[in-house]
């Protein structure tokens, strides 16, 4: 994948983009929202076997660039049934509340639903995390279901989810009132 729009670009993961990945998903503060306070630990290594099996079909991590910078990543998994799961984070905290986001979540969706002819977006995010939320239930995602204290963080903390999704033709909808 490959989307550009200004000075924002989506791209595939490369092996080199390794480091960064390791940097930002040891980084506790970056990960906290996921339930990894302390950081996942991992290694350059582990990371580049692990993008070894992204391929188009079945999923993809990918790079957020803003001008020129690396900011963040995202993910999409086809669950199958025209079904794909996603996931975002925009890494630099000076890069977020900008507005950034739901530019760059837009134009991960239409290529989802253009590109990839997926027929329906699925993710998941904290309870506790309203920015996200709030991004997507702007862009159109429905709120589908809150699991309540239903896993807990390496701290033993138990931790609540929200399960949303995105019809394509809710989108479609959605943007043409937009």
């Amino acid at each position: 994948m490959r989307l550009k729009k200004d000075n924002i670009l989506i791209r595939d993961v490369i092996s080199s983009d390794a480091k960064i990945l390791c940097k930002w998903w040891n980084d506790g503060e970056i990960m906290s929202h996921a339930g990894f306070p302390n950081g996942l630990g991992t290694t350059v290594e582990k990371i580049e076997n692990q993008l070894k099996s992204d391929t188009d079909q079945k999923g993809r991590r990918l790079i957020i660039e803003y001008e020129k910078q690396l900011i963040g990543e995202m993910s999409y998994r086809n669950k199958g049934s025209k079904t794909v799961e996603i996931g975002i984070k925009i890494c630099d905290f000076t890069k977020q509340e900008k507005g950034l986001g739901t530019i760059i979540l837009r134009m991960f969706i239409r290529s989802l639903f253009e590109d990839y002819k997926f027929e329906k977006i699925i993710l998941d995010t904290n309870l506790n995390n309203k920015r996200a939320q709030h991004v997507y239930e702007k862009i159109g995602f429905k709120q589908v279901k809150i699991n309540y204290d239903s896993w807990k963080n390496q701290l033993g903390e138990l931790q609540s989810s929200v399960d949303y999704e995105l019809l394509k033709a809710d989108y479609l909808s959605y943007t043409k009132e937009a």
